[in-house]
């Protein structure tokens, strides 16, 4: 079986739609995959339905923006309750917060002389839950930057960045103890990805595995082999899983769905382990 469990479409910052996305999946060879966007299950539904005609499973899931001590991070939910009401409330207080976040961007871009507008950030966006993957790409339509990776630099739109805005988001911890009691299922997303800024120290992992962290994201294009061999051993030490994913955004990124994979093993103890919800195969 080929597992992947991060991938996002135009309900967030991905160029598929949840039915290409679908569709995608399936020609890539994927048996399961996760939609995982950004704070929201609004592609779910478009994408349970172009199941149809396809052999392929799929996993219900979100990724959620924290920060601890400073340091941004994304926390990967899997197979909870989307109408659990304390967790949607959460998600769309987070939600309502990226567009007054993205145009406190877009004002700091125009101040270094950057002539992106709001207009163009909403068209990338489309329907989408806005981010600064949109931001990057209009940067990218006005050859400021060669590409989206290049916007997330210290000079752009990097956590420490000059064009940088932070936004509201979870705190890890609570974000854990909301996803268990919608009955989902974490896994600490891309938690070496050290090319994106600070990463979180091991012993606020160690905590998090504590309060209740099921798993981390060992297997990422964003993690080199000694990364993945480290993360891999702290899972390990931590009784933690050890997943592995694309973190598929489309075109807007070269990264290809199924690039990374999680082990079967590993996803039925995921989705043993989820009481809110479960895998979902065409009919």
């Amino acid at each position: 079986m080929r597992i992947d469990l991060h991938t996002h479409s135009t309900a967030s910052d991905g160029t598929d739609t949840p039915a290409e996305l679908v569709r995608n999946a399936a020609a890539a060879g994927l048996d399961v995959v996760a939609l995982t966007d950004h704070d929201t299950v609004g592609g779910y539904a478009a994408a349970t339905a172009a199941l149809d005609g396809t052999a392929l499973t799929l996993v219900t899931g979100a990724e959620l923006s924290c920060r601890v001590d400073g340091i941004g991070m994304h926390m990967l939910a899997y197979l909870f309750d989307p109408a659990e009401p304390q967790l949607h409330d959460a998600r769309e207080l987070v939600r309502d917060g990226r567009v007054p976040r993205a145009r406190g961007m877009v004002d700091k871009l125009q101040a270094l002389g950057v002539p992106v507008t709001w207009e163009m950030v909403e068209r990338i966006a489309g329907d989408g839950s806005v981010g600064r993957p949109h931001i990057a790409t209009a940067m990218v339509e006005l050859g400021v930057v060669g590409s989206v990776s290049d916007a997330f630099t210290a000079d752009w739109l990097a956590n420490d960045g000059r064009a940088y805005v932070e936004k509201q988001e979870f705190d890890p911890f609570e974000a854990v103890r909301l996803v268990k009691a919608a009955g989902g299922v974490t896994v600490f997303a891309h938690p070496g990805a050290h090319k994106r800024g600070e990463t979180v120290p091991d012993e606020v992992i160690a905590a998090l595995g504590a309060a209740g962290l099921d798993g981390l994201e060992v297997d990422h294009v964003d993690h080199d082999a000694p990364t993945r061999e480290r993360l891999r051993g702290l899972a390990r030490d931590l009784g933690l899983l050890a997943t592995g994913s694309s973190d598929y955004h489309g075109s807007r990124k070269t990264v290809a769905l199924g690039e990374c994979v999680t082990d079967p093993e590993v996803f039925a103890r995921i989705a043993a382990r989820a009481t809110g919800a479960v895998p979902v195969s065409a009919l």
